[in-house]
């Protein structure tokens, strides 16, 4: 393991990493443990309580306890916002911290972890913190013979099941608006990813934020999280992950009406028209797909180029692509650092083979990447593929560093191939021709449009999915926190 900051060791000393239940750190009710590997390397970074159904009901427990008597529900917004403040603040003190334990947990650059995870994180914070200040909880209805009005209240108990590729981040654009309107919340992070928000339920801990209103059950998947996703005591539930576990938690949450927000995953794709600055776009484009490695779910990762710019476009990418500095997270050089796991770097490498084996041609190849120094590392070359729009490298998930590449000569065409696909997460148009470039993302179906860029995250511009892609709401936007308010009626007859 690399030379670490001290407040990082002294973290990771405590072996086995405890869980965060009702205000107190505990191990796991089996006493059971499993290890987080650094993907860099493929060393053990820590063992961390593996907890179980037990665990859940403990956790859920205690925010039940502490959404009716912790006073955080009733305390005025402006009072919570002063705390959740308090929390972004820390965040932001602890950003070197939190940036450093993300990118060992990740593998992703330890810079952009520092530059864009943690402060996004801690601006989501501050963001609902303001925004449940100014948003009216109780709102007159105008009816003849009536007094009456709606008020907009906390649910209680929210259940979270984050996913690996963005642990810290994902945790505040979920319990931020949560906890902003008054619930409390119980989250499970990955199991390959349970660092940063462990570190986050100690900062939480320190801003003041009542016991047993933030609870954190580490865990696996088919334990802690299918515990959590049927427990009967939760108000709320949301997952981001995978379309395939969507539906399992969604039946889970079904069977107890409980509503979930789901955030899954995606197939984006970039429409480039022929007016281009063909540099321009290659280059954000291959930073697009080696973003933490691709695994991104709403990345772009089909690239529809108008057949004029065809072969300008496949060279300027694939150089671009080629001369990406592959290596360890912490190396400020590395542009693309490993993927999260060997199961991960195993699936990409078989969507490779696969992509290849059903017809489709490599204009740049991927596969396992050396680094010195770090040969048990997860490292996975950047990929380009072309081919048949059907080959299943165009039609399915890879999350990894992996391109597809289709050409369109007209419009009406690029519409159709983009929208043949299963997902509705995010495309992008790129053209200097704006009344066209606005026509063409109105008609991509999916729940973002994008223009002459991808990847783009901003307070206050909602972002969510569709059909594969997700349902229930999204993040970001006003309409997250009001999805963690109920609305409730109160009606008196005048007469």
């Amino acid at each position: 393991m690399p030379n670490l900051n001290p407040e990082v060791t002294k973290f990771l000393s405590h072996q086995p990493l405890p869980m965060y239940i009702g205000g107190r750190w505990t191990a796991a009710a089996t006493a059971a443990a499993f290890e987080t590997r650094d993907p860099g390397t493929g060393a053990v970074l820590a063992r961390v309580a593996a907890g179980e159904a037990a665990d859940v009901d403990a956790a859920v427990a205690a925010a039940q306890v502490a959404f009716q008597k912790s006073g955080w529900a009733t305390l005025p917004a402006n009072d919570r916002a002063v705390i959740l403040h308090r929390l972004a603040d820390l965040i932001t003190r602890h950003q070197a911290i939190l940036a450093e334990i993300e990118s060992l947990d990740v593998g992703k650059p330890r810079g952009q972890a520092a530059a864009f995870d943690v402060p996004h994180a801690a601006q989501t914070f501050r963001y609902y913190a303001d925004l449940a200040v100014h948003t009216r909880r109780r709102e007159p209805i105008a009816l003849s013979g009536f007094e009456a009005r709606t008020v907009r209240l906390p649910y209680g108990v929210c259940g979270f099941i984050f996913p690996w590729n963005f642990p810290f981040l994902l945790v505040g654009w979920g319990v931020a608006p949560a906890l902003a309107a008054g619930n409390t919340v119980v989250i499970k992070p990955a199991e390959d990813t349970p660092l940063s928000t462990l570190y986050f339920a100690k900062l939480a801990e320190e801003a003041g934020i009542p016991p047993g209103v933030v609870n954190v059950v580490t865990g696996f998947g088919d334990t802690a999280g299918a515990a959590l996703a049927r427990h009967p005591g939760l108000k709320r539930m949301s997952f981001t992950g995978s379309p395939e576990v969507g539906r399992l938690i969604a039946e889970a949450c079904g069977r107890n009406l409980v509503p979930v927000k789901l955030e899954l995953g995606g197939k984006g794709a970039a429409v480039i028209f022929q007016d281009v600055d063909v540099a321009v776009v290659a280059e954000a484009l291959a930073a697009a797909v080696t973003l933490n490695a691709g695994q991104v779910c709403c990345t772009a990762t089909r690239w529809l180029v108008h057949e004029d710019i065809r072969d300008e476009f496949v060279d300027k990418v694939t150089a671009t692509l080629g001369a990406m500095k592959i290596g360890y997270g912490a190396n400020p050089a590395t542009n693309l650092g490993p993927v999260v796991s060997a199961k991960q770097r195993a699936r990409v490498l078989g969507y490779l083979d696969k992509g290849v084996q059903a017809g489709a041609k490599v204009l740049l190849a991927g596969g396992p990447a050396a680094v010195p120094g770090y040969e048990h590392g997860y490292y996975v070359k950047p990929a380009l593929l072309t081919g048949d729009p059907g080959n299943l490298c165009a039609r399915e998930e890879i999350f990894g560093p992996v391109a597809y590449l289709m050409t369109f000569n007209d419009e009406a065409l690029a519409v159709e191939l983009v929208n043949r696909s299963a997902y509705g997460l995010a495309n992008s148009v790129w053209s200097r021709d704006l009344d066209r470039a606005n026509r063409v993302a109105e008609k991509l179906v999916a729940g973002n449009g994008w223009i002459n860029a991808h990847n783009l995250f901003t307070h206050g511009l909602p972002y969510g999915g569709c059909n594969l892609s997700g349902c229930g709401g999204g993040v970001l936007g006003p309409e997250t926190l009001a999805d963690y308010l109920r609305n409730q009626t109160v009606a008196r007859p005048l007469a």
